[in-house]
């Protein structure tokens, strides 16, 4: 009777676990039936992250942006659900099986319940992006703003009912109009605000082929990011089948971001990553290594200065000098007044200027030289000769019998000094091209000397 217990038993754990098996086969259809298509672009994995560490992220304003590897995306929907196109859009990413992340309007929420519940029920996160988008949100009053946050939270949980703690803390500021204050208030409420790295622009009267052709540029210039698209928009609609056709050709891989829970912690990441241009490995600093803190050897505190320290404040100052007026002397200063200079020896000395730094053009020189050795007697007479005026003829334009002009003159009277037109050759000789410098700077001379 023992025997057949024991075979009994043998052959229920048999069959259980065969059942366990034939069960977890049949669970994979299932996963396979949920991706139809072969040729499928899919989600390549899940990043978890804290919104507690980075709360503020996408590179359009932050330093920040999601720790996506080269070629990774992330789908973003604003403004929804809207059951006309939200409804279509879920129909083309489930045909994909692509997970994104979807932005509500509170409004929307209320007015559409079954559409937020879902966008869960499709395995998309659930976000908030205020009560009813306001355009100008970084010019309301800040206790506006902050109702407009909390109330589309609100909203959206509340369409969720029993499902309320799926609302993710993921926060869109609506038109990425940021101001300080609702950065502050989001982060106290442990919030994250996500801005993007590039949009397509299909909020705009584009049509749905300039939304493709500006969500595939802009994301090969950028290489991997966050992707701003809106489910309320028909050309989004339109666009939004190509656009993941064409990830896939080009070997883009889709990334489906959650928020971190106790059991489900973050993904580990290093800092540069959620740089999206983190610093090169040329730069020293990116090689240094982490140091996670620093032990002082001494504790030892600077002395905290006292009031009376200072001079305006000083309880001294009647016991000190009195100058003129009644106006007290500064005190003196308490730190040396000699400075010592440093020895100046041989090696730090200034070389000697050399001999040839001084010396002066061979051409200047001689024409110098030329006009010093003329008698002064001669030159006050050439001088003379030169400032003579000349005679009511000249002036008329008639020419006097035995007359000569200024400028005749000074050529004539050049043969009369034989030994002063001879250096003025010899000068004019040497100089070469620079001739006309010569004679300037002989009349120049002949003017001084006189």
């Amino acid at each position: 009777m023992a025997g057949n217990v024991r075979v009994s038993a043998r052959l229920a754990h048999f069959a259980a676990v065969m059942l366990g098996l034939a069960g977890g086969l049949a669970a994979q259809p299932a996963l396979a039936a949920s991706c139809p298509r072969p040729d499928a672009l899919g989600t390549s994995r899940t990043l978890v992250v804290d919104p507690k560490e980075h709360p503020l992220i996408g590179s359009m304003q932050y330093r920040e942006t999601l720790p996506l590897n080269d070629g990774e995306v992330v789908l973003t929907f604003d403004d929804g659900p809207l059951p006309k196109y939200s409804y279509q859009i879920l129909d083309i990413l489930a045909a994909q099986c692509v997970k994104a992340t979807f932005f509500m309007v509170g409004q929307q929420a209320r007015a559409n319940p079954e559409g937020v519940r879902k966008v869960l029920a499709a395995g998309h996160t659930v976000a908030t992006h205020t009560q009813s988008h306001p355009m100008g949100m970084h010019r309301l009053p800040l206790d506006r703003a902050k109702a407009e946050i909390d109330a589309g939270i609100a909203s959206v949980t509340a369409a969720l009912g029993d499902q309320a703690t799926a609302v993710s803390p993921f926060f869109r500021i609506p038109g990425l109009a940021r101001n300080d204050g609702i950065e502050e208030s989001t982060r106290s409420k442990g919030l994250q605000i996500w801005s993007a790295d590039f949009p397509a622009d299909d909020w705009r009267h584009v049509s749905s082929q300039r939304v493709h052709d500006l969500a595939l540029q802009r994301l090969a210039a950028n290489g991997k990011g966050i992707l701003l698209l809106h489910d309320i928009q028909p050309r989004t609609v339109a666009a939004l089948p190509k656009i993941l056709s064409d990830l896939k050709a080009r070997g883009y891989r889709i990334v489906h971001v959650v928020p971190a829970t106790p059991e489900n912690p973050a993904t580990p990441t290093d800092p540069q990553q959620w740089r999206l241009y983190p610093t090169s490995e040329l730069v020293a600093t990116s090689r240094w290594p982490k140091i996670p803190s620093f032990a002082f050897a001494q504790h030892e505190a600077l002395p905290t200065p006292l009031l009376t320290d200072s001079y305006w404040n000083d309880i001294r100052l009647p016991e000190r000098p009195q100058a003129r007026r009644g106006i007290p002397l500064p005190r003196s200063a308490p730190w040396p007044r000699q400075i010592e200079l440093a020895s100046i020896d041989a090696a730090s000395a200034l070389p000697v200027p050399a001999t040839s730094v001084f010396e002066v053009e061979e051409g200047v020189r001689v024409a110098m030289l030329a006009v010093n050795a003329t008698p002064p007697a001669e030159r006050r007479v050439a001088a003379a000769a030169e400032e003579k005026p000349a005679p009511a003829a000249a002036r008329t334009g008639k020419r006097a019998p035995g007359v000569v002009g200024a400028r005749n003159r000074r050529v004539a009277a050049t043969p009369a000094k034989p030994a002063q037109a001879a250096a003025q050759r010899a000068v004019t000789k040497r100089a070469g091209p620079d001739k006309k410098n010569v004679r300037r700077v002989i009349r120049h001379n002949q003017q001084a000397a006189i």
